[in-house]
Order: C-alpha cells, then structure tokens, then sequence
C-alpha cells in the first residue's frame, strides 16, 4: 500500500515543531533572568519582614533589593573571571566550578565581610560629615545603584572592570555629590588605592 503524503499537515507540523523549539529556547534564556529576579524580591521580602514597622522599613527593602542585584552582578562578573579558566582548559567540569566558586564566595565574604564593610560604610566617607541623614542614605542607594549598573553594563559588553574599584568608586562619588571634596577621607583611600597597587 502507498502511503499518501499530506503537504498542508506537513507543514503545519513542522510549524508546530520550530514554534515548540523556539518557545524552548527563549524559556533557557529566560530562566537565570528569573532566578535572579526572583533573588532580588525574596532579598527584599526578607529585609521588609525583619523590620516590621519601622519608618525606614520600604527604604531598607529598597536597599536590600538593590544590594541583591549587586551582588549577582559582582557574582556574574567575578565568578567568570575565577571559574573561567578551569572549566575552558576542561580540569574542572563546570557544575563542580560552580559549587566550589559559590562556597569560596560566601566564605570570603563570611569571614572578612564585616572589615570590608566597615571601610566601605563608614571610613571612606564619614556619616558625621553629612549634616542630614537622609541625604547620605540618598546617596549611599545612589553609589549602590550606580556600581551595580556599571558592573552590569561592563560585564554584558565583555569591558574588564574591578567590581571593588566600582564600588568604592561609587561610594567617593555620593559622598563628593553629598558634600563636597571634604567629605572623603582622602587618608583611608589613599591606602585603598596603595593596597591595590600592591597586589
């Protein structure tokens, strides 16, 4: 018995199938933008939840969402540069580079965050220095806000760029917006700056 090819179906099956194919693709694409979206609203469902009430409590979800996108800009960035060469030269398969890279960033930031923190919040520009303080919380989203765009930025366009060097950029930057020149301690980053040239 012949079999009878039907063109119309045919075709419309093909359709179907590069429809199904592409729905597939643009879903892989899209899944890590959900993720890390995601990351950003339970990041600020959690800092809203922990300050109940509070008058600044909208500001510091605000924050935390921001600090969230971030921090999986600074992950983005650092990560392939730390991970990168390992995977590429094939010694490491790329899910294990992966967990281990997540391990050594959240135990780098563990244990030698709160020093790091400390210099950023409050050595490099002196809350005291600003008269009022909602100026400098303005200014200090503001200096979040911008490292955050121009490490994403730097990394979707493939441009080298430090993420430390952009965050304390950004926080000179608000304090100068905030303030003037007086409001940096020049001190504190001329030893930033001398630590970066050393290693």
């Amino acid at each position: 018995m012949r079999r009878v090819r039907h063109s119309t179906l045919d075709k419309d099956l093909d359709k179907l199938g590069y429809l199904e194919e592409a729905g597939a693709s643009l879903g892989r694409g899209l899944s890590a933008a959900g993720i890390g979206l995601a990351f950003v609203l339970v990041s600020a469902a959690v800092a809203w939840a922990m300050v109940p009430g509070l008058p600044g409590s909208l500001l510091i979800a605000a924050a935390a969402a921001i600090s969230a996108y971030l921090a999986l800009n600074i992950g983005a960035n650092d990560v392939a540069n730390n991970i990168g060469p390992a995977v590429g030269a094939r010694a490491l398969p790329l899910t294990a580079a992966l967990v281990m890279a997540a391990f050594c960033e959240s135990a780098g930031a563990l244990i030698a965050g709160a020093d790091v923190v400390e210099t950023i919040s409050r050595n490099i520009v002196d809350p005291a220095a600003i008269d009022d303080p909602g100026i400098f919380t303005a200014a200090m989203i503001a200096a979040l806000v911008s490292a955050a765009l121009w490490i994403n930025i730097a990394t979707i366009i493939g441009a080298p760029v430090s993420t430390s060097h952009s965050i304390v950029g950004g926080v000179v930057g608000a304090g100068i917006a905030a303030n003037g020149l007086t409001a940096v301690n020049w001190l504190t980053m001329s030893s930033i700056a001398v630590s970066w040239a050393v290693s």
